[in-house]
Order: structure tokens, then sequence, then C-alpha cells
């Protein structure tokens, strides 16, 4: 009789918590200009800022050290609208996350940005696209648009992956050590999404399988991709 397959043991989708603490964050020459305008704070050219970069470069992580260091209130760019709370400017500074062109009311973003210069406060947006380039249809808006300096996070260099890789391992309690930080950046695309969905995979199959995570588990996963 053919061998019965191993046992998998059933996992629940536990949520782990990402730490976004100021001595968490990982510094690199791609982040290094973002992260000196979060630490320069009150210190800015401009009260009102922009991290653009892609998804999991680490605008949310610097979002929230400069709102911890600032007071300052969060808002989701999709709710962005005309009915946007009174209070936003209530501290006197305000992170406007994943702010997308086509994805919020036009008039209450200008709306927004003529208050905050009115009041003097801090305005922060994290985005994805350079804003001074969306195609939008507020001329005024447009003119208020170019006027924010863009800070741009670039693709993470190899120090900084391996580093990333190895926070996001012990985030889920996991000591990942050289050869398999290794093996993961030969393998999987140099992109954060990419790697953390790879440490996602690999700590679901290690509990599943009843495996430590190391180089030989990913070796098994990744051998045929």
């Amino acid at each position: 009789m053919p061998a019965a397959p191993a046992p998998r043991q059933l996992t629940l989708a536990l949520g782990h918590a990402e730490s976004f603490a100021r001595e968490d964050f990982l510094r690199g020459a791609c982040n290094a200009a973002a992260l000196a305008l979060v630490d320069n704070w009150p210190d800015w050219p401009n009260r009102i800022m922009a991290i653009c970069g892609p998804p999991g470069a680490g605008k949310s992580h610097l979002a929230a050290i400069w709102g911890e260091r600032s007071g300052a209130r969060f808002l989701a760019g999709r709710s962005l609208t005309r009915d946007m709370p009174p209070a936003a400017l209530a501290t006197g500074a305000l992170v406007l996350e994943d702010l997308a062109p086509g994805r919020f009311e036009e008039p209450a973003l200008f709306h927004l940005i003529n208050l905050a210069r009115q009041d003097g406060a801090y305005l922060l947006l994290t985005v994805r696209e350079n804003p001074t380039r969306w195609p939008v249809g507020l001329p005024d808006l447009a003119s208020r648009l170019r006027a924010i300096p863009v800070v741009t996070l670039a693709p993470p260099d190899d120090d900084l992956l391996a580093g990333v890789i190895a926070k996001l391992f012990a985030d889920r309690q996991i000591v990942a050590d050289d050869a398999l930080i290794r093996y993961l950046m030969a393998r999987v695309e140099r992109a954060i999404p990419a790697v953390r969905a790879a440490v996602e995979r690999l700590d679901r199959e290690a509990m599943q399988r009843k495996r430590p995570v190391n180089r030989a588990l990913a070796a098994d996963l990744y051998r045929d991709e």
C-alpha cells in the first residue's frame, strides 16, 4: 500500500502585530530622505509635505512615527469627501493616508489644503504616485498640488531588503538565519509585498507541517517555482 501523506496541522489565520516604532524602522539609502523629514519635524521646508512610494516601502511606518511625534490625526485618503470631519485638523497635524487620484473628492482636498495653510497646520500625504503629476480636473487644486514638496522612497537595496525579511520574521517571533534570508532574496521578487507574502507562507507551512522555519523548508516550497 502507498504510504499515507503526512498529516497537516490545521492553522488559524491569526494576526501578527507589526511594530511601527521609530527604533524598528530600517534605515537605508532608499528611505534616508523620508526618515530625515520625519525626524526633522517641525523644521520642514513646507507645512504640507508628501511621501511617495510603492506599497510596502515604509510610508505607513514613517507616518506612524511622525504621528507619534506630532500628535497628528489620521484620515484615509478614500474618506476625503465634502463631509470631512470638522475636527480633522484639531491637533494642528494630520496624516492623509494612501491618497490616490480619482479616489477622493477634489473640492474636499482643495478645501483641506487651504484650511491647513490658513490655520498653519501640518499636513502629511502618503501617496503611491507623485501628486504634482496627478490628472486632476480642478485647476486650483492642480496648482496647490504642484506646490507640495515630495520625498520619494526608492526600491530597497540588498542590505535593507535583508533587514526587512529579518524583521518580518521577528514580528512572528521567528529568528531567521542568514542562509534562509539569502535564499529568499534570490528567489522572491525584490519588493516588500512579495517578501511579506513569502514570510507569511513559510510561517503557515511550518505550522501545518510541524517543521522549523529554515532554508530547507523554503527550498521545499520554492524548488519548482
